[in-house]
């Protein structure tokens, strides 16, 4: 079995970014966020259940989910997002699984899970947890300037998740996202030549 390093991080911490610079060094990224888009795309394997749960009114004019609706929606009521996460969570794990495990191909694997610690189901299934952290302010700033939402909005997320402190204390690795780009290229590159040694000595546990 392949080395598989959980990558996580709070909202706008820079998951993507860093996953990308992780691709361009070889690594296989199979990314759970980009999983769960293609379920709720207008012909994606979860559309059926969630028009069956919460009707047609969530669905966009070509059949997608409706994510913004859907995100109110589940912030307004606890049970509507229990009853998202039942559809979804096993259908992405199921998914995620498959792909890393296709992804021989590549030295090692990086698992992004944004609710890794918050979840705790993928935990048994990486070898290392790998923490993308910036201050929150940085955080918030993102939010708003990628998605468009207001700092409340922003805010409400990010109390949806863990704390920073509850996502350090778990993480193996750690990588700063608050500098400069160079600085954070360059603690890359060093997690990857670990992550190299690591698959290259058969470690799928990931024991430095």
């Amino acid at each position: 079995m392949s080395l598989i390093v959980g990558l996580t991080g709070g909202i706008g911490s820079g998951k993507t970014t860093v996953a990308g610079f992780f691709a361009e060094l070889g690594a296989a990224i199979v990314d759970t966020d980009a999983i769960a888009h293609e379920l709720t795309s207008a012909r994606g394997a979860a559309m059926p259940a969630i028009a069956a749960a919460f009707g047609g009114a969530v669905l966009r004019q070509d059949g997608s989910l409706d994510r913004a609706l859907m995100r109110r929606l589940c912030f307004s009521d606890p049970a509507k997002r229990k009853s998202l996460e039942s559809i979804l969570h096993p259908m992405i794990r199921g998914e995620s699984a498959a792909r890393c495990r296709r992804a021989d191909h590549a030295p090692y694997v990086l698992l992004v899970v944004p609710l890794l610690i918050e979840s705790g189901a993928y935990r048994e299934h990486v070898a290392r947890i790998l923490l993308v952290d910036c201050d929150e302010a940085r955080q918030i700033e993102r939010v708003m300037a990628r998605s468009g939402l207001s700092e409340k909005e922003a805010r409400d997320i990010m109390a949806t998740q863990a704390s920073r402190a509850e996502r350090l204390a778990a993480a193996d690795d750690v990588l700063s996202n608050s500098g400069a780009p160079g600085e954070l290229q360059r603690d890359i590159l060093a997690l990857h030549r670990r992550y190299l040694e690591l698959a290259r000595r058969g470690d799928a546990s990931g024991r430095a």
